[in-house]
């Protein structure tokens, strides 16, 4: 198995007051099951035992209901009642929960920087 790309991720760092968004991930495709692996390699350490993902929107296109990932199983969902229609919620059960912002693959690069550098920062 070919070893996934590296996410572009950025996350917000820990020990900080609550927020309102982790971080977030500029994935290169709308392709959620293709793109998980690389996301869940490069999530920090803490973020462990992730078993499903939800997403919103028509940002992704049609997905299954579960991947494997190496040999973990995480479920695959489309949320019905949308927070933000670019962002994906990360959970793993007894461990937490995570909601990146999610960058639009076909943003311009600068453009997506900028999101991704407000997001960290607090200000978007």
């Amino acid at each position: 198995m070919p070893h996934p790309r590296q996410a572009r991720l950025r996350t917000v760092p820990p020990g900080g007051l609550p927020v309102a968004l982790d971080g977030a991930w500029w994935p290169r495709t709308d392709d959620l099951p293709a793109e998980l692996p690389s996301l869940l390699a490069s999530v920090p350490h803490g973020w462990r035992g992730i078993a499903s993902a939800s997403v919103d929107g028509e940002l992704w296109q049609p997905m299954p209901g579960r991947v494997l990932i190496g040999s973990h199983v995480v479920r695959l969902h489309r949320a019905r009642v949308a927070r933000d229609p670019h962002t994906i919620c990360l959970l793993a059960p007894g461990h937490g929960r995570w909601d990146l912002l999610v960058v639009p693959p076909g943003t311009p690069p600068a453009e997506a920087a900028s999101l991704m550098d407000r997001t960290v920062g607090g200000r978007l």
